[in-house]
């Protein structure tokens, strides 16, 4: 017998190997086991897979093995015990299924790995890569001039990547169709975004981790409540964050009436809509048709301003909701436009560094605008006719952040540069590819210090510019194949984001660069996912659960493919009650006898009318109701005789003339 010993009950037991080993080879996990070799060793054995037609015939090993518990990792720290290792060869494939060592493995999350899977791979254009390979078999350059090129050209896309915080990204695939505006609030935490699914999604970056990139809140702007009808819905063409104050934000949709959101979702204010039949714009209250753009005044935080089709400019006080504070009626001159056209873009620049406040706003007729921030607005201070072709949408209209500079993309293709102090004509023209014909709200913005110019273009690709010359500074691809449409750089997180056809939204960071936002949620580990998190396949345990019940998971119930439901499955109807779940209790049919008692004329339905007449017949005979004061001198009703012939041939039913 060679012993083994083992922890029973706090007690050193001397067990036979040989027992153990035929143990573990019942159990067939033998060869995951070390080997044995030592007169004391450890073990520990789980009862419950042992085979017990074997035990039977040990009883010696039942009486152990019933309680034998040790810990392993304590004993493995004493000097008393020895595990020798298997004899193996080094590239054994046995190896990977033996334990190296014991004790609790350590799941800390290599944040450093976990961003670096989050780096961009942009991949070279096919065009340059084929010019590089016509260069090499041309035998002009050495292979040491080649090489010293690549490296050139793969050091200067890291040098872009490191002045640009375009490094990294993070994708949020909240949307099903295009995403038409984005807007962070002015701390960063807070990120909305529209669509042309007529939805707003409200993302938090506090409470989003790797696993679970996805909006806390979708908002549709003009859902109703109050109406038991489905609602009209409607894209979403802009939403924008109070620069300063976060907590509300300008919702725009093509409809008369903006409004004012809190930054949960909820509506804050709703303009009101002008009277559509007044000639006269500078007699109505609000816009009379659909609202194309706004935007926020730079250093008022209860003004705002918004464009429409009714050749209006109109600055409301989120205050006051009934009438807009300020209204500012743009004539055009464009033949045959009747002195109106509509208003497409609009931009208020900021006086913070010592610029100039000045309203800028774009036209269909090609006319760039600007007006006096302060007012009077009666007058435009300056008007560019024909600054983009006429018929084209300029979607895309920003100014520097001294007030000074105006940079606007129109659907002509151009991309031009005006400065306010002498607005007669473009300082920079360049061409670059427009998406306003399909995407009216395609966009071009500032970088927060003016240092650059962003925009996306029809391929996808986002463009940052020299905001002196307009020549691409840097050029990388983020949705190939998609329309990038709308982009913005945020000041506080430096970070970019981008909002493209295909429903994505991409936050594009730098570690070394940006703060906060998506590095925060790149940085935290992976949330566990748990089935409690589906509400599909969770239940109210208050109303319970019928016996012959059948749970599809991922099925909705019968009421919510109606619609008109909260998350936790209540009608959103005031005038619907809730209806309650069907338990085993409630299916049974009533009484017959309970419903004749209880239900009057419940037996009409089942009943012949003539029968229940002919029940008063004899009675009115007898005793008339109406007609007894001619009693017997009512004269005896004859009735003409009818032959059978007449009964076949029936009445003639043309009126014979006299």
């Amino acid at each position: 017998m060679t012993p083994a010993r083992v922890l029973l009950q706090g007690k050193l037991v001397d067990v036979d190997v040989e027992l153990l080993r035929v143990a573990c080879r019942r159990i067939s996990f033998l060869d995951q086991l070390p080997r044995i070799n030592s007169e004391r060793c450890a073990f520990f054995l789980p009862t419950s897979t042992i085979d017990t037609n074997y035990l039977t015939r040990s009883p010696r090993l039942i009486g152990l093995l019933s309680y034998l518990a040790i810990t392993c990792r304590k004993m493995s720290d004493s000097e008393e015990y020895e595990v020798e290792q298997p004899a193996l060869a080094e590239d054994d494939l046995m190896r990977a299924f033996l334990p190296t060592s014991f004790g609790k493995k350590s799941k800390d999350t290599d944040i450093a790995a976990q961003i670096d899977r989050s780096r961009r791979t942009v991949e070279k254009p096919k065009a340059q890569q084929q010019v590089k390979d016509e260069g090499s078999k041309g035998g002009a350059k050495s292979d040491s001039d080649g090489d010293s090129d690549d490296d050139s050209d793969d050091s200067s896309d890291d040098d872009d990547e490191d002045e640009y915080p375009v490094s990294h990204e993070l994708v949020l695939k909240t949307h099903e169709r295009t995403v038409t505006s984005i807007s962070l609030d002015p701390s960063g935490s807070r990120l909305a975004t529209g669509s042309m699914d007529g939805t707003v999604k409200l993302h938090d970056f506090a409470s989003m981790t790797p696993t679970t990139l996805h909006a806390f809140r979708s908002v549709d702007p003009w859902e109703t409540k109050s109406s038991a009808t489905a609602s009209e819905s409607y894209p979403v063409n802009m939403v924008q964050f109070n620069p300063l104050s976060g907590g509300v934000f300008l919702c725009i949709s093509p409809h008369p009436q903006a409004k004012i959101m809190s930054r949960d979702g909820d509506i804050v204010t709703e303009f009101v809509k002008g009277d559509m039949y007044l000639r006269d714009m500078h007699n109505t209250k609000g816009h009379v048709s659909e609202i194309t753009t706004g935007t926020w005044h730079p250093t008022d935080k209860n003004l705002c301003v918004t464009a429409g089709t009714d050749s209006t400019l109109r600055i409301w006080d989120i205050n006051n909701k009934r009438s807009q504070k300020d209204v500012i009626v743009f004539k055009s001159k464009a033949a045959g436009s009747a002195g109106r056209t509509r208003m497409t873009a609009v931009a208020w620049g900021t006086p913070a560094q010592g610029g100039n406040n000045v309203l800028v706003a774009a036209a269909l007729d090609g006319s760039l605008v600007m007006y006096n921030g302060n007012g009077p607005f009666n007058r435009p201070t300056g008007e560019i006719r024909e600054a983009h072709k006429p018929n084209t949408w300029t979607g895309g209209v920003d100014t520097s952040s001294d007030g000074r500079m105006v940079v606007t993309r129109g659907g002509d293709g151009l991309i031009k540069l005006w400065d306010t102090r002498k607005f007669k004509e473009p300082l920079v023209s360049v061409e670059h590819p427009s998406t306003s014909d399909r995407y009216g709200m395609t966009n071009i913005k500032y970088s927060p210090n003016s240092t650059s110019i962003i925009t996306g273009s029809a391929s996808g690709h986002l463009h940052i510019l020299n905001p002196g010359n307009l020549k691409p500074e840097h050029v990388t691809p983020i949705t190939p194949g998609s329309p990038l449409i709308v982009v913005d750089w945020h000041q506080k997180l430096n970070q970019i984001v981008t909002g493209s056809a295909n429903g994505e939204t991409h936050v594009l960071y730098n570690p070394t660069m940006s703060q906060r936002g998506a590095v925060d949620v790149m940085s935290k580990a992976p949330k566990k996912r748990h089935i409690d998190d589906n509400p599909a396949l969770t239940m109210d345990q208050t109303l319970g659960l019928s016996g012959d019940s059948i749970i599809t998971p991922g099925a909705l119930t019968a009421q919510q493919r109606k619609g008109g439901v909260t998350g936790t499955g209540k009608s959103l109807d005031p005038r619907r009650p809730q209806v309650q779940q069907i338990t085993p209790f409630m299916r049974s049919q009533p009484d017959e006898k309970h419903i004749e008692e209880n239900i009057p004329l419940s037996k009409m339905l089942h009943e012949d009318p003539r029968e229940a007449l002919l029940k008063y017949a004899d009675v009115a005979k007898k005793d008339p109701l109406f007609t007894n004061a001619w009693k017997e001198t009512q004269p005896v009703t004859q009735y003409a005789d009818l032959s059978d012939e007449e009964e076949e041939e029936g009445p003639d039913k043309k009126k014979v003339k006299r």
